[in-house]
């Protein structure tokens, strides 16, 4: 695996779990908490995103404006029954979410919720690393590389999978130090 197949695996992985981490509340309103939510519309689970225009007028509010006025039941289903534990209010035009402040309990469980996410990540980086040193541990066998180029190049691939980790590290601890901010 070329050095430059590598790090945009890594990139993508490291996109991946950003993603993730986004779909984590914090103290504050964020339209990507609702990345997750699916809504069974007209017999097709579709995502959330597709079915309204999604905002946050201010830092405890989402608001979500559908753009049929008959999804707004389903939307509603589809918050209710998702894991995120929050309450719709509908006015027949938008459904507002009221984001309540995190109680120092719930602060620590998103933060071992988000390790876990963390740790995931991590999993992924190490395999693409795996997958590249079998690589070349193969060009070896075959005589396409000598033992001392692909021992060199088996550290490059280690290099970069050690700055996604620290990248990966810094990552998890932003979100958490937004978690734990009250």
């Amino acid at each position: 695996m070329r050095s430059m197949d590598l790090e945009v695996n890594m990139r993508k992985s490291l996109e991946a779990t950003q993603r993730t981490f986004n779909t984590i509340r914090t103290g504050r309103a964020n339209p990507s908490l609702l990345d997750k939510i699916i809504v069974e519309y007209y017999g097709a689970e579709t995502p959330l995103k597709a079915l309204a225009t999604i905002s946050t007028p201010d830092a405890q509010t989402i608001q979500i404006q559908p753009f049929d006025s008959g999804s707004m039941a389903l939307i509603e289903k589809a918050i209710a029954t998702s894991d995120l534990g929050l309450t719709t209010n509908n006015d027949g035009r938008l459904i507002r979410i009221n984001i309540p402040p995190l109680t120092t309990e719930r602060r620590k469980d998103l933060c071992k919720l988000l390790a876990k996410y963390a740790e995931e990540g991590k999993v992924a980086l190490r395999n693409i690393r795996r997958d590249a040193i079998d690589q070349i541990k193969k060009q070896e066998k075959d005589g396409e590389l000598s033992e001392d180029l692909s021992r060199d190049e088996q550290e490059k691939v280690q290099k970069v999978t050690d700055k996604s980790i620290v990248e990966l590290e810094k990552l998890l601890a932003d979100k958490e130090a937004d978690i734990l901010k009250v």
